[in-house]
């Protein structure tokens, strides 16, 4: 399966930069062919324009600055996001990512006026994420990535099958044996993907 690997996180020596080898490597060993997307290493620019706001519904216009990125979306099978979640969100340039690249005519079409999901290439969906902050506290505010992806995301996606979020809480008090665990499960999670 190709497996469109969303990766964000600045610092290649983080616990997350781990855990974005170890979800590479799993779905390498399991057979996937793997392109892995490295938003910060390829220097994706995450800022919507004012022409691209203004061109955003001009399918003919839209893609004409991310056209790349979204041949590799349309180009995917499966789709694994891997991020920190900063202050309850997705890190800015993988927010940037789905405000630039999930266009009219990508991600949804318009029929009627009503929009229409898009993505039926993208059979499988998972995400890997790492919060600084224990689980009751994202819980508190409703877990907004949980909720982007099991909800959002995967409205836009082949709506069936079950979606993997993997996440490791309290990063803060985390130990050198709950971050091993951890990657310990995401690896059996995407050897099984």
């Amino acid at each position: 399966m190709r497996v469109l690997v969303l990766y964000a996180h600045p610092v290649e020596t983080s616990f997350q930069a781990a855990v974005h080898r170890t979800v590479v490597e799993a779905l390498t060993r399991a057979g996937h062919q793997v392109d892995d997307c490295d938003l910060y290493a390829e220097g994706f620019d995450p800022v919507l324009s004012r022409q691209e706001r203004i061109d955003y519904h001009d399918l003919a216009r839209n893609r004409r600055n991310v056209d790349p990125y979204v041949e590799r979306l349309l180009n995917a099978e499966a789709l694994v996001l891997v991020y920190p979640v900063w202050n309850f969100g997705f890190p800015a340039i993988l927010k940037g990512y789905f405000d630039r690249v999930f266009l009219p005519g990508v991600s949804f079409r318009m029929e009627g006026g009503k929009a229409v999901n898009n993505l039926q290439n993208i059979r499988k969906l998972a995400a890997v994420a790492t919060y600084g902050g224990a689980r009751w506290k994202a819980l508190l505010v409703g877990d907004p990535p949980r909720k982007n992806v099991k909800r959002v995301l995967r409205a836009q996606t082949r709506p069936f099958g079950r979606v993997p979020y993997l996440a490791h809480y309290d990063m803060n008090r985390s130990t050198e044996a709950t971050r091993s665990a951890f990657l310990r499960s995401v690896s059996k999670e995407m050897e099984r993907f």
